[in-house]
């Protein structure tokens, strides 16, 4: 058999197509076809945008004190909804990682799954993740509503929900990071 272009493009799509088809390689495929079509998510228009009224949700800490998301009134947040076997949620977490090392003491983050503490703490330490986790202890506040993960929000010092993703998405980019910056200046 002669290899010219189309045939190996074929044989790739082929072999593609069973790593899908093998329990133990479905999920690292999607994860890194995630990653190759996830980009960075878009900003709400002004018009558009919901508002956090109530800041009132208990919040049981995974890897960091258990708090109230009232602590977080009046400065730029970012929520995100994950979970450890979900391939989506996996696939953005090394730009989420990066985010957070350089907006940590800038930016309140809140990482809130439902997942068990020594399964999270399991896949942290595998993963060489560090970013504070969270489980809900009460009702969300309104606008965080989306029952499809990953889900992220980030929002300004005035409740404003700036960004409102629902799937994966790159974080680590110039346009996510000039939007964090122009936030905290207001």
């Amino acid at each position: 058999m002669k290899f010219n272009k189309k045939n190996i493009s074929n044989l790739i799509f082929v072999i593609l197509l069973v790593l899908f088809f093998i329990p133990n390689t479905r999920g690292m495929m999607q994860i890194f076809l995630t990653r190759i079509f996830s980009f960075s998510p878009g900003i709400v228009k002004v018009e558009e945008r919901a508002q956090v009224l109530s800041y009132d949700w208990k919040l049981h800490g995974v890897n960091v004190e258990s708090t109230n998301f009232s602590v977080s009134k009046n400065k730029v947040v970012l929520v995100n909804y994950w979970a450890t076997w979900c391939p989506p949620c996996i696939a953005e977490m090394p730009s989420l990682q990066k985010l957070y090392n350089d907006y940590k003491d800038k930016v309140e983050f809140f990482f809130v799954t439902t997942d068990d503490d020594p399964e999270i703490n399991k896949f942290m330490k595998d993963k060489h993740y560090y970013y504070p986790i969270y489980r809900s202890l009460s009702e969300h506040p309104k606008p965080f509503i989306s029952k499809t993960i990953p889900a992220t929000y980030l929002i300004d010092k005035k409740g404003n929900i700036i960004i409102d993703k629902v799937g994966a998405a790159d974080w680590n980019t110039s346009k996510v990071r000039e939007m964090i910056d122009k936030l905290l200046e207001e």
